[in-house]
């Protein structure tokens, strides 16, 4: 228990190796239970996950009075896609029966934890770069009811920033970016940083079914918490990196998320600001991309009609340049908007 919260704590773990172990015997004392998902690994991550759990049995004096999970193989969601092998002492393994990649780890834990009924469940990766005395920090502004989610940030102070790899930090600015557009969390940074807090609330409203089963889960996540209303807080930390090897495809992973995040912020705008209630903010959106792509394309034309045909190009031009900037004021004019309407569910935490 965390300042009267009962905490979860989701590993995912594919080829872990070397680092679960540690991960696990590490983690603080306050912490209920362990949601250990291993993701078909095909190294000896799932006997270190074992072996970790039995040493950690073997050293509490009185054992967990809490039931297993599951035993029954029932028909619900997080049976049907992996097995839960009875707890041992904090430790609930969790076995997969396909590969489903980080974000479908990370689902069929939210699951397990939704089933635990959890208050607050935090998210950890299995390959020991969090740094796990930072947890309460992250707990902190959802158990004083500042937030319904939070998630790190290691982009904000350069000391935090120096030590991630430098293709690593340009990609995740650029992903910064687009995430801000889509989430309509525009204070936010860093949204690839998979050490976060959710609450029990948060996790049993965002639709975790759902949630996207690729890396880019964390953006997808952000989106749903915006569609309904939820309070983030952006926690500044700092990352440990040391001999893990990164299992990510770049030319996959840029090309899934863009397109992701593109489905995801055309979404957002229908649920949030069409269904759900009304706001101007999606027209605008919606004429200022559709006018702008127009002016572009008439300036386009216009200097593809002076080389080819010699027509004149000041008045095509003027007029492309025209629409174009009309374009361009009404898509800024909706992001204008989108910050107003979510400026009070935002917190950034510095210190």
């Amino acid at each position: 228990m965390y300042r009267d919260h009962s905490i979860g704590v989701v590993v995912p773990a594919y080829n872990e190796e070397g680092f679960i172990g540690d991960v696990i015997r590490e983690m603080p004392a306050y912490v209920d239970a362990i949601f250990v998902v291993d993701d078909c690994s095909t190294d000896g991550t799932w006997d270190e996950v074992l072996e970790a759990a039995r040493a950690g049995d073997q050293a509490t004096d009185e054992a967990d009075p809490r039931e297993p999970l599951v035993t029954d193989g029932g028909a619900s969601a997080l049976s049907r896609r992996a097995t839960v092998h009875d707890r041992i002492d904090r430790v609930v393994p969790i076995q997969h029966r396909e590969n489903r990649g980080a974000g479908g780890a990370i689902k069929t834990g939210y699951l397990a934890a939704l089933e635990d009924a959890v208050d607050v469940t935090v998210t950890v990766d299995g390959d020991g770069q969090m740094d796990l005395s930072q947890m309460s920090r992250l707990l902190d502004p959802i158990v004083e009811g500042d937030a319904d989610y939070a998630k790190g940030n290691r982009l904000l102070y350069r000391e935090f920033r120096s030590a991630m790899p430098t293709f690593r930090f340009v990609g995740n600015a650029i992903l910064t970016f687009l995430t801000k557009i889509a989430s309509g969390y525009w204070k936010l940074m860093d949204p690839q940083n998979g050490y976060t807090a959710i609450s029990h609330y948060a996790l049993a409203n965002v639709g975790v079914e759902n949630l996207y089963e690729y890396y880019g889960y964390c953006n997808d996540l952000l989106v749903k918490l915006n569609a309904k209303g939820m309070r983030v807080a952006d926690v500044a930390m700092p990352a440990v990196y040391g001999d893990e090897e990164s299992s990510i495809t770049y030319s996959t992973y840029i090309r899934k998320v863009s397109w992701l995040l593109l489905r995801d912020f055309l979404w957002r705008l229908k649920v949030k600001y069409l269904v759900l209630d009304f706001h101007p903010l999606a027209f605008f959106y919606l004429f200022g991309v559709a006018t702008t792509v127009l002016g572009l394309a008439g300036g386009v034309w216009s200097l593809f009609a002076k080389v080819q045909f010699g027509d004149p190009l000041f008045v095509r031009a003027s007029s492309s340049l025209l629409v174009f900037s009309l374009g361009s004021m009404f898509v800024l004019f909706a992001m204008l908007f989108d910050m107003q309407a979510n400026e009070d569910r935002e917190v950034q935490i510095r210190e």
